[in-house]
């Protein structure tokens, strides 16, 4: 398979979202997403206030959650779809496989809230105001569970690429050797993607170690919301 192929997998599956066709359902996916990158806020408040977890917060929320940083990433990479044989010369077959961890994430993260909007659309108005009990609702009658570990699976695993390659000296000096050459080809935005998320990490011991403490507590609210607790997202 070209190291290509598995992003364009991605991509295929991100098209076929419905959201791309009813204006009214991605409106809604977009105040799911601001709820849910609220409620991350909240839950990880003194976590991510932490100065070397700055970085790592902020591209969990806007690149790993976020489907307008996705939409104009989703774009850019399949106008290379053409060149991949320029992909995958300049960019290392290593940090290749991390921004799929990280894309692979993104989309899912995007397909499961979407779900949800369907799901909020189908019981509410559509401009009706969220708030946590009807969402704590919508989560249990979509039955995500396992879906949403799964999501978390993923982000652990980026979490272990982001270790073993950024903590290589020869990755991470033939990556940044590969920038030039990127941007002179213009697959600078895979390569930005990939970038952010190796600049994220480096204030940190290791990221596998702040994925995992954000993945528990994550876990923890999953598993309440599928037990029938009342308030799951104050935990």
């Amino acid at each position: 398979m070209s190291k290509f192929e598995f992003l364009q997998q991605q991509l295929d599956l991100y098209d076929n979202l419905e959201s791309h066709r009813n204006p009214i359902l991605a409106q809604r996916l977009h105040d799911v997403q601001l709820w849910q990158k609220q409620r991350m806020q909240n839950t990880h408040a003194a976590f991510f206030k932490q100065p070397e977890h700055q970085l790592m917060a902020a591209y969990f929320l806007n690149r790993l959650y976020g489907a307008e940083d996705f939409n104009q990433l989703a774009f850019q990479i399949r106008r290379l779809v053409n060149h991949v044989h320029i992909v995958e010369k300049v960019i290392p077959a290593s940090a290749l496989k991390t921004g799929d961890a990280g894309v692979e994430l993104a989309r899912l993260s995007i397909q499961l809230d979407e779900d949800i909007a369907k799901h909020l659309l189908a019981h509410y108005a559509e401009n009706y105001p969220l708030n946590d009990d009807i969402m704590r609702q919508a989560y249990l009658e979509c039955d995500q569970a396992n879906a949403r570990y799964h999501q978390m699976e993923l982000l652990e695993l980026l979490g272990e690429k982001l270790d073993l390659y950024v903590r290589s000296r020869m990755v991470k000096t033939a990556f940044k050797l590969s920038k030039k050459l990127a941007y002179h080809y213009k697959v600078d935005p895979i390569y930005d993607f990939i970038d952010e998320g190796f600049k994220a990490m480096q204030p940190l011991d290791s990221a596998q170690k702040f994925v995992g403490i954000f993945t528990s507590k994550e876990r923890q609210i999953i598993a309440a919301v599928h037990a029938g607790h009342p308030q799951p997202f104050a935990l």
